[in-house]
């Protein structure tokens, strides 16, 4: 198992701004993505991308997140 990085409290601000109760957050290592997801399952029916995010919508509610090359956003 890789080094647990520290925690950076900066992204408590970021994390409540969205107004979800729970989140799941996947990261894969091999591809750099990291995976966020508000619902489970997230039954997305669109995706937009801008960059290198992709918003995963279920209707007009964002329903997930998809971070490509996430480590260049640190």
């Amino acid at each position: 198992m890789g080094k647990v990085k520290e925690f950076d409290p900066k992204v408590i601000p970021h994390l409540l701004s969205v107004k979800q109760k729970h989140y799941w957050v996947d990261y894969d290592n091999e591809t750099d993505t990291l995976y966020i997801s508000y619902r489970k399952p997230q039954c997305a029916d669109d995706s937009v991308m801008e960059d290198n995010i992709i918003y995963h919508y279920s209707g007009k509610k964002v329903v997930g997140v998809t971070v490509l090359n996430a480590t260049t956003f640190s």
